[in-house]
């Protein structure tokens, strides 16, 4: 899945699949997780939020069912 950097203390890129409602993230750490189900309206929110981290706490993280891929 291809990524867009982004500016942000703990998330280094984010990725979405609208055809599978997959959100995938890569932290600073290189740790890369997907995140399943998760509207289009969700990611477009987290891709302009003004802290990507925050959002991604707030409304992501222990909200949709989670892989790790690396």
């Amino acid at each position: 899945m291809e990524r867009t950097r982004v500016r942000s203390s703990n998330i280094s890129s984010i990725g979405y699949a609208a055809d599978t409602r997959t959100l995938e993230v890569e932290f600073n750490s290189g740790s890369i997780y997907q995140y399943s189900r998760v509207p289009e309206s969700v990611y477009n929110a987290l891709m302009g939020a003004r802290s990507h981290g925050s959002y991604f706490n707030d409304h992501i993280r222990d909200t949709y069912p989670t892989r790790q891929v690396r």
